[in-house]
């Protein structure tokens, strides 16, 4: 935008981009606040205020006034699965965001009408029963109701899965279908599947079931991938860690993203782990992969990090915190063999551990690794969720050099650990403030996108109120963090985890021009709109990536979404409700409003005066 005052007079030097007249939090203790930074090549060439980016300002440089408005680094989400996402994305229909199971379902009803024969509805993560007035799961009657021809596939966090009449039939369950190992089919009188499946406490039958929907091909692998990362940039996201997961084969599946980074349409930058994908046969993939590729090959937009967050699938504690924590068990023995091989071969991993049990017998490994001198050999290594782990590991993960990164899950799953295991373990879920204090990298991520939403504010409100997105507090004040060190947290933090911390998750000189100039001021808005913040433009090596409002059309333009009965190219992806309070406000009266209405409705039918399943009364004017 054209900016007066400032007067083109740089030539050989000029920069490419310089964005101005902000509120700049740098990250960089040296420098900890400015005003205005230059770009040249991608990479930051000043920063300061607008009288020392004026001499770099050339015919060409492209001057964005900032509006007084807050910028920070660019954010990065340090487990995030986002080559899965990536390829599924206009796929699914998004409740992220949603703030009544009345609306969900209304959506649903749209989509299905317009999805073709063959095709699937799927809701698959990012959203949680306790963010709806309702407070309650869809009913396989609301789902046969909304869709009666078109299969639906609602998935409900690691705990379940709704079906509709015809999602069982498409997915090939019937009477005879065994339940598969850690899991249940949900059966009526008749011994009828009826709709439910549930994590018993593996979601591999969520998965597994999932997995039998249509996929995306070819172009339109790369165009859900594209859509994917810019509602990823509309946050601010500009850097990612992918932690692999469930059928997310090497190099198949990475295709997509191999191919984008070629052709540098990549607009945010990926570092990636490899999973081995079956039981059994952990060691020969790894094997394998190892004579393929080397962490750190790629470059500063794709690149190897290591293995992981499986590195055998016997050690993996899955968690649904509605069951019992699961008893494994032996596994020590091909564990071992797998972690040797990495630390023999330079590898680092990233490990899936939710419960204090499993990590003390991975620790066990890794101690007697490190008594023959393996282990961690200069290979970078961490710990993922560790909700229940103890200080006493803690010291131990301390003393062999790990990291830790933590995600948002107990923001959508907190209700159902309370129950299980009490105040007291949830007030330390996990133990945030305990790992600084040991001087442990700690880096913040969301687990998106079948558990936790990909809008990262929801993580960092997480993270500094302790709340659930049903507004419970579970984290008291002891255990929660400032501002300042979420941020840093889900920007140098992860940055440490990649070894890129000399160059990325901090605005200085040399630094990787990634940045977000952000809808409202992440450091002084109230507690409860932290959330709402999105980005209004967002940098990623010095190319804008996302810009709304004042700076909307700066963006590179994408290809349209397709297919076209996409779910995506009706309803976006996160629905927010606005990052401005009166927004907030309007939307949680709604979903009151709704909620009102349906208890008025049931009150009615229980007292004979309407007919149960009919619709609750409600002014059209207002129908969801």
């Amino acid at each position: 935008m054209p900016v007066g005052g400032l007067v083109p007079q740089a030539t050989d030097d000029a920069a490419e981009l310089v964005v101005r007249n902000a509120k700049i939090h740098t990250g960089d203790p040296n420098r900890p606040q400015a005003e205005a930074l230059a770009v040249k090549s991608g990479v930051i060439t000043v920063v300061g205020d607008d009288k020392d980016v004026a001499p770099y300002v050339g015919a060409a440089t492209k001057v964005v006034d900032a509006l007084g408005r807050r910028m920070v680094p660019g954010l990065n989400d340090a487990h995030l699965h986002v080559i899965r996402g990536g390829l599924n994305y206009v796929l699914e229909l998004r409740w992220d965001g949603v703030p009544t199971l009345r609306q969900g379902l209304a959506m649903l009803r749209e989509q299905a009408a317009r999805t073709p024969k063959g095709q699937w509805v799927r809701v698959v993560g990012g959203w949680s029963a306790e963010q709806f007035a309702e407070r309650r799961l869809p009913t396989v009657a609301e789902l046969n109701a909304a869709a009666p021809d078109t299969p639906v596939f609602v998935l409900h966090l690691y705990q379940s899965a709704v079906l509709n009449r015809a999602a069982v039939q498409a997915a090939g369950f019937g009477k005879d279908t065994p339940d598969p190992r850690g899991g249940q089919i949900v059966r009526g009188r008749d011994g009828e599947p009826t709709g439910m499946l549930l994590a018993a406490p593996g979601a591999l039958i969520l998965y597994s079931t999932l997995a039998k929907a249509p996929v995306l091909e070819g172009e339109d692998q790369k165009v859900s991938t594209r859509h994917f990362l810019r509602e990823l940039n509309r946050f601010g996201l500009t850097s990612a860690i992918d932690a692999a997961g469930g059928f997310q084969n090497f190099p198949d599946n990475y295709s997509t993203v191999i191919d984008l980074a070629k052709a540098g349409q990549l607009s945010l930058r990926i570092a990636y782990h490899l999973f081995p994908q079956t039981a059994g046969q952990e060691i020969a993939d790894l094997t394998r992969w190892i004579d393929m590729v080397r962490p750190e090959d790629g470059d500063a937009w794709l690149r190897l990090n290591g293995a992981g967050e499986n590195l055998t699938w016997a050690a993996a504690d899955f968690e649904n915190f509605n069951q019992p924590r699961p008893e494994l068990g032996e596994y020590e023995g091909e564990f071992e063999k797998a972690v040797r091989l990495l630390m023999e071969s330079g590898w680092g991993f990233r490990l899936h551990a939710t419960y204090d049990e499993t990590i003390r017998r991975d620790l066990t490994v890794f101690e007697k690794l490190a008594s023959e001198g393996l282990f961690p050999a200069g290979n970078r290594w961490l710990f993922d969720h560790a909700e229940t782990v103890s200080p006493e590991s803690l010291d131990r993960i301390a003393a062999l050099g790990g990291a830790v990164s933590v995600q948002n899950r107990l923001s959508f799953q907190g209700e159902a650990f309370l129950r299980r295991y009490g105040p007291g373990r949830a007030a330390d879920a996990p133990p945030i403030r305990a790992m600084l204090e040991r001087g442990l990298t700690v880096a913040a991520g969301t687990d998106a996108t079948r558990v936790s939403t990909y809008n990262p504010w929801v993580a960092l409100h997480w993270l500094v109120s302790g709340r659930t997105v049903g507004d419970l507090v579970l984290r008291p004040a002891g255990n929660r963090v400032d501002r300042q060190t979420a941020l840093r947290m889900f920007t140098r933090a992860g940055a440490e985890l990649t070894g890129e911390e000399e160059i990325k998750g901090v605005l200085r000189p040399g630094c990787y021009a990634d940045l977000a100039v952000l809808s409202a001021d992440y450091f002084t808005v109230p507690e409860p709109e932290i959330a709402h913040i999105e980005s209004l433009l967002t940098v990623t090596g010095g190319r804008i990536v996302y810009a709304a409002g004042e700076y909307e059309g700066l963006d590179e333009e994408l290809p349209p979404v397709s297919p076209h009965w996409s779910p995506v190219a009706h309803f976006g992806g996160y629905q927010a409700s606005g990052p401005d309070v009166a927004g907030v406000l309007q939307a949680e009266s709604l979903g009151e409003a709704v909620a009102e209405s349906e208890r008025h409705r049931e009150w009615r039918v229980r007292r004979g005066l309407m007919p149960d399943g009919a619709a609750t009364s409600f002014d059209p004017c207002f129908a969801l």
